[in-house]
């Protein structure tokens, strides 16, 4: 069959992705809220190879169980979820955005082979759609990723009192711009992470039906096997746009700020972590974030696929009620 007689293929209705996408972001979030909290204390852990003083390598070495202790002693239990509010309006929103924008570039792209009598190798196609749908939901949702990252990163010492305090505080003190910064880093990190996920995913995606894994758990280790190998890929990106996030007039009240030096821009960041911290400053968190990457990409990915699914059922049912009511 030629590429101009292959149907498009069935993604949903806008309505019906973007309501599972969102299912699948609230109840990942959910899910993964603790390990949120413990890779970005620990990617805004500074040591200085200069100063002994800074932050010891014992601790960070010792890595999420210190900090996991740490957090539990002097924060408690709800520690584990400070910044879960606008975490939750990130998830949601940015899971809806994510899946839309997707099914809209796959769709794209079906048109595109269509009209033009062309083949698009199928990686490509995954890569090019998930690049679209990364840098769209990113930049849509970024102002609230940055106060997801401010309140996890505040301390026994609060920063802000609240959501609109601190949307208030950084609109007064911070401009718009405020709401923004490391946005450059976020987008250089999402177009290859999310290109080279759904890559990876809908190239795993296919082995479910040969290997006939129970519960539809194929589509979950699709998506832990995709996250892992992408998110490592980038890694040190995210480390710079979680520093960048704590910069401002805040910046040394946050966990592990108080001698952190002021970044400007992606490359400078780096220059100065590495500098400052070497090489290893760069993937410090990559442990949890994996660890943390594991879950939550199945969780959303096994929930997406069942939202969607029961979403297209029930509509499919109403449909043939209707038909059958008005016959």
């Amino acid at each position: 069959m030629s590429p101009a007689a292959s149907p498009l293929r069935d993604e949903g209705t806008r309505s019906q992705v973007v309501l599972a996408g969102a299912i699948a972001g609230l109840v990942s979030r959910f899910c993964i809220a603790p390990l949120d909290v413990l890779k970005i204390r620990r990617q805004l852990q500074y040591h200085s190879l200069a100063d002994p003083l800074s932050t010891p390598l014992s601790r960070t070495s010792g890595g999420v169980l210190y900090l996991a202790r740490d957090i539990l002693r002097h924060e408690g239990i709800t520690g584990f979820w400070k910044g879960n509010i606008p975490a939750e309006g990130l998830y949601l929103s940015y899971g809806a955005t994510q899946f839309l924008a997707y099914r809209s570039a796959n769709q794209a792209l079906d048109l595109v082979e269509q009209r033009g009598n062309v083949k698009i190798p199928g990686v490509a196609k995954s890569f090019l759609a998930g690049a679209t749908a990364g840098t769209v939901a990113t930049t849509v949702t970024y102002p609230l990723d940055l106060l997801r990252t401010r309140f996890a990163a505040q301390g026994t010492e609060r920063v802000y009192t609240g959501l609109i305090a601190s949307i208030r505080d950084i609109s007064r003190h911070e401009g718009p711009d405020g709401f923004f910064r490391g946005l450059p880093a976020g987008i250089a990190q999402i177009v290859p992470n999310m290109g080279l996920f759904f890559a990876f995913y809908e190239s795993f995606k296919p082995l479910d039906a040969d290997i006939h894994l129970p519960f539809g758990s194929g589509d979950a280790l699709a998506g832990i096997a995709s996250s892992i190998l992408s998110k490592s890929a980038v890694f040190p990106l995210d480390t710079v746009r979680k520093r960048l996030q704590v910069q401002g007039p805040t910046r040394g009240k946050y966990f592990g700020s108080a001698k952190m030096p002021a970044y400007r821009g992606v490359m400078g960041t780096i220059r100065a972590i590495v500098q400052k911290e070497g090489w290893r400053g760069l993937y410090r968190g990559l442990g949890v974030s994996l660890v943390k990457a594991a879950p939550a990409s199945a969780v959303t990915m096994w929930t997406y696929e069942r939202a969607l699914s029961v979403i297209q059922g029930a509509s499919q049912q109403s449909d043939a009620g209707h038909g059958i009511g008005g016959s």
